[in-house]
């Protein structure tokens, strides 16, 4: 935007200096002529007084020294002829040149004549003049005068040359004020484009400066901070409403389950046991659901400070507590990483529960007899944690759903679970930096990718080293 404001000016600045100084530069040219040809014309008026007596009485001696004078002086050629045309007297420079015929013509018709009106730097065509000699009202001949043009170009040229380097001083200085104005108008909006990217990238304390550009832009970026602050504002109050709710319904629903439960040695009936036993577990599933709500409220937290783990050390942990479930369901849960710790920036946790989730619903969704398998690798830059199963996967539809909140694909809705495991993983690696990927295996199952940015091991301090005991 800052290049079109400086083009902009700029295109402005030119055509007001075209404006200004082409008719300048015609101004010039033709003041320059016309004083060369005042000149001339009153140099040949001189000599068609000097020539009139000459013509009358053919006695040409003085008119020829005359002229032959002034050529030696100032290197202009000058003729004298008469009404047929004849010269009578010329000067040894005389040359007869552009211009010189239709001269003669309105001199010997009684007027005076001079040409070109302007004279311009690329056009070497002489000035040419010429006068009629007259005597008691009769014309007798004509004066013509003809000049070389080249001091008079060079000098109009030369006036050109300075008004364009004027020109070209003007347009850099009106180059670099525009930069500095384009600048100090387009500032408050590069500060709130890069503000707008910071809060999106979950910085909810970024706000814009507003004491600098135009009054309009600064109230601007004021109204813009009041929305950021609002905004900012109602999230804290909506999540910190989620947190809330989600821990206060806990008392109750933990209530709830006891009494449910001690309804279970007064049922005799089988329909009535049944029934008991599905009380319990929709209560099991509404503590889910509250459990995952509060995890996803305390993942979305912009307050969160990134910390460096070993995600290999996690991954392998994880696969650890899984592992039990894993043989219970007859399936086959596996780590593959290299024995180097792999270290990843993240937000507290975030390895954890991602996996967890991940792995959740590797083991729910595969069958059995099946695989999944965890790897941990580095990758661009930094570290990738991928959970493969060989399970019925998702279609492409499916996987574009996937992280939205309590979505659940058609097929699994009788299988326990709240639809919010995605969402909080894609909410825990968002907030780290990173992305999740999920993508179709082959020949079957689903591949869920989280990458981390990479990062070194945090120095360990003197206090972190275990004293060495004497022996």
């Amino acid at each position: 935007m800052r290049r079109r404001l400086v083009i902009s000016y700029l295109l402005l600045m030119v055509l007001v200096l075209l404006a200004l100084e082409t008719p300048l530069a015609l101004t010039l040219a033709s003041r320059e002529t016309d004083r060369l040809r005042a000149d001339r014309l009153a140099d040949a008026t001189r000599f068609a007084s000097l020539a009139g007596p000459a013509l009358r009485t053919d006695v040409t001696g003085p008119l020829v020294g005359e002229l032959d004078s002034y050529d030696e002086l100032y290197g202009i050629g000058t003729a004298v002829v008469d009404r047929d045309r004849r010269t009578v007297a010329e000067s040894a420079s005389w040359r007869a040149g552009p211009g010189t015929a239709a001269a003669l013509d309105t001199a010997l018709s009684g007027l005076q004549s001079s040409a070109p009106d302007s004279v311009w730097p690329w056009v070497d065509d002489p000035v040419v003049v010429a006068v009629p000699i007259n005597d008691g009202g009769e014309v007798l001949g004509a004066v013509v005068i003809t000049t070389d043009s080249e001091r008079i170009r060079r000098t109009v040229l030369a006036w050109w040359l300075l008004l364009a380097v004027v020109g070209v001083v003007v347009v850099v200085a009106c180059v670099l004020l525009a930069f500095g104005l384009a600048g100090w108008v387009l500032r408050p909006v590069t500060e709130l484009d890069a503000v707008t990217h910071e809060i999106a990238e979950g910085d909810r304390g970024a706000r814009v400066q507003h004491r600098w550009g135009p009054p309009e832009l600064r109230r601007l970026a004021a109204s813009f901070n009041h929305m950021a602050d609002a905004v900012s504002d109602v999230m804290d109050r909506q999540r910190a409403f989620v947190a809330h709710a989600s821990h206060q319904l806990r008392n109750p629903l933990t209530a709830l389950r006891l009494r449910v439960e001690e309804l279970g040695p007064s049922l005799h009936d089988e329909e009535g046991r049944a029934e008991h036993q599905f009380a319990l577990e929709e209560t099991d599933r509404l503590a889910q659901v509250l459990d995952a709500l509060l995890t996803l409220a305390r993942a979305e937290r912009a307050e969160n400070e990134r910390t460096t783990v070993d995600a290999g050390a996690v991954a392998a942990s994880r696969v650890t507590a899984w592992e039990p479930l894993a043989r219970r369901r007859d399936l086959t849960l596996r780590l593959v990483a290299s024995d180097d710790p792999t270290y990843a920036r993240t937000v507290p946790t975030a390895i954890d529960q991602a996996l967890d989730a991940l792995i959740d619903n590797a083991v729910k969704f595969t069958g059995s007899g099946g695989e999944v398998t965890v790897t941990v690798r580095r990758s661009g830059g930094g570290t990738s944690l991928e959970v493969r199963d060989d399970g019925p996967g998702m279609t492409v539809s499916q996987l574009g759903q996937a992280t939205e909140r309590f979505w659940r694909a058609p097929q699994v809705q009788n299988v326990d679970g709240a639809g919010l495991g995605l969402t909080i993983v894609a909410v825990l690696v968002d907030a780290s930096g990173g992305r999740l990927t999920m993508r179709r295996a082959h020949p079957r199952g689903l591949v869920a990718q989280l990458w981390f940015p990479g990062a070194e091991p945090e120095p360990t301090t003197p206090s972190d080293v275990p004293e060495a005991v004497g022996s």
